[in-house]
C-alpha cells in the first residue's frame, strides 16, 4: 500500500473493494439473524438509497434487555425536479402504509423519503418503487444527488425546457453500476455476469455527495447560491436563452471546526441549453479527480475550489470543455417561498399550493393528509411537483 492509499479515508477503502457498490449486500439481506446490515454494507446501501438506522424510543430499554438496536431503514425515491405522477403518488403510498410507517416525507431535495422499512422489506419496497418508474439509485451516497429545479416559475413554457435539462442531467450522472438492477430488481436465475464500467464517476465514485439545482428566476427557492453546481434559466418571455453556471455553493459546516465552513456558489459564465449536460459531467468529473477523498469534512466541491482557486477551477473547466464559457448574463432574483392557495400561469392552467408541516404527509387525529392527497392522487388530470420547502403544488390542472 502506497503513501496516498494510506491516508485515504476508510469510506474509500470500502469503496474501492465494493466491485461498484455490490459488497456484500446481498448476504446482509439473506442474515436473519439480525435486523442490520454488516457494516461496510451500511456505507454502501446509501448509494442504492436508503439508510440504516434505529428506534430512537426503544433504544435505552433493548439495550437494558440485552437486544441489539431495533434496526431500520429509511428509503429514499429519487424525484428529478421533483415532479410525480397521481400514479406514482398512489404507488408511495402504498409503500409507506404497507412496508413503512404510514407517512410519506417530502425533503428538502424535491424527493420522498420512506421510514421504517424493515430489512426483510427493503428488497420489495425497492422494486415496487421501480415498478411506478422512479428509482431510489444515487439517492444518497457520494454521487451527483437529486436534481433541482424550481417547481412553479411565472411561466410553464419555460419550466418544461429547464425541467427537461434537469431531468437528463440526472439521467446523464445516474451510476452505469449494474449491481443495483442485480441486487433489487432481477431474480437469481436470469442474472448474468457483467463487467461494469462507471464513465463518469470510475469505481470509487466521488469523494462527497454532489448537489445540482436549476433556477429560473425571479424565484430561488432551490437556494441557487448553496450548491455544488447550479443553472440559473436567462429568459426573454418563454423562450429560454440559455444559463448562468454557478460552481462552489454550500452551506454545511460543523459547529466547533474552524476548517469547516459554509461558502456561497460563484456565477463563473454563461452556456446554452445544449452544453448543459457537457458542462455538468466536466464539474463532476473534475470534484472526482481533484476533490479531497482523506478527509471526508473537507470533500466537497466548494473546498477544492477554495483551496485551488478560482481561475484554476475555470480553466480545468474549459479544458475539458474545449471551449470558454461565455460572459455572464445579468439576473434578478425576487422571491424564495412558495405561493400557497390558487393560481394560474400563463398557459392557462391552474395549481394549488398545499403547506405540509415539517413535510411530513400522514393521518393523524383531525388531520388526514395522507388520505386526503390519496384520494386527489386517484382523480387529478396534472401532477403533483414537491418544493424545495417540503410543500407540494397540485399542478397542470385544466379549467
Amino acid at each position: 500500500m502506497n503513501d496516498l492509499e494510506n491516508t485515504l479515508t476508510p469510506v474509500e477503502h470500502i469503496k474501492a473493494r465494493s466491485n461498484f457498490l455490490r459488497g456484500s449486500i446481498e448476504q446482509s439481506l439473506a442474515d436473519g439473524a439480525t435486523g442490520a446490515l454488516a457494516d461496510d454494507d451500511t456505507q454502501l446501501s446509501k448509494f442504492h438509497g436508503f439508510y440504516q438506522q434505529d428506534d430512537r424510543d426503544v433504544r435505552i430499554q433493548r439495550r437494558k434487555a440485552l437486544l441489539e438496536p431495533d434496526y431500520q431503514f429509511m428509503i429514499r425515491a429519487r424525484l428529478p425536479g421533483g415532479v410525480c405522477t397521481p400514479a406514482q403518488w398512489l404507488a408511495l403510498d402504498a409503500i409507506a402504509t404497507g412496508w413503512a410507517n404510514g407517512t410519506l416525507r417530502l425533503t428538502t431535495r424535491q424527493a420522498f423519503q420512506l421510514h421504517g422499512v424493515l430489512k426483510r422489506d427493503l428488497r420489495s419496497s425497492i422494486r415496487a418503487i421501480n415498478d411506478s418508474l422512479l428509482d431510489t439509485i444515487a439517492a444518497c451516497g457520494d454521487v451527483n444527488r437529486n436534481v433541482m429545479c424550481t417547481p412553479l416559475p411565472e411561466s410553464s413554457s419555460v419550466h418544461r425546457q429547464v425541467f427537461e435539462l434537469a431531468r437528463q442531467v440526472s439521467e446523464h450522472l445516474t451510476p452505469h453500476t449494474t449491481a443495483y438492477h442485480e441486487i433489487w430488481l432481477s431474480d437469481e436465475q436470469s442474472r448474468e455476469k457483467v463487467v461494469d464500467t462507471e464513465p463518469v464517476y470510475g469505481p470509487t465514485y466521488l469523494p462527497r455527495k454532489f448537489k445540482m439545482s436549476f433556477a429560473i428566476p425571479p424565484r430561488n427557492d432551490v437556494d441557487a447560491f448553496a450548491h455544488d453546481l447550479s443553472f440559473v434559466a436567462i429568459t426573454n418571455r418563454d423562450e429560454l436563452l440559455g444559463l448562468n453556471v454557478l460552481a462552489g455553493g454550500g452551506m454545511g459546516a460543523t459547529h466547533g471546526d474552524a476548517a469547516t465552513y459554509p461558502r456561497v456558489a460563484d456565477v463563473i459564465g454563461f452556456c446554452t441549453p445544449q452544453q448543459v449536460v457537457a458542462i455538468s459531467e466536466a464539474v463532476v468529473t473534475l470534484q472526482r479527480d481533484h476533490g479531497d477523498r482523506t478527509e471526508r469534512k473537507h470533500a466537497r466541491l466548494k473546498y477544492t475550489i477554495e483551496d485551488k482557486g478560482l481561475d484554476w477551477f475555470r480553466a480545468k473547466l474549459e479544458k475539458r470543455l474545449d471551449e470558454p464559457l461565455q460572459r455572464t448574463r445579468s439576473f434578478e432574483f425576487t422571491v424564495t417561498g412558495d405561493r400557497s392557495g390558487w393560481h394560474r400561469t400563463a398557459d392557462g392552467l391552474w395549481h394549488l399550493g398545499l403547506f405540509i408541516e415539517n413535510g411530513r404527509i400522514r393521518d393523524h387525529g383531525e388531520t388526514r393528509q395522507l388520505s386526503g392527497l390519496r384520494a386527489i392522487a386517484r382523480v387529478l388530470q396534472g401532477e403533483f411537483r414537491l418544493t424545495p420547502n417540503q410543500n407540494v403544488i397540485l399542478a397542470g390542472i385544466s379549467e
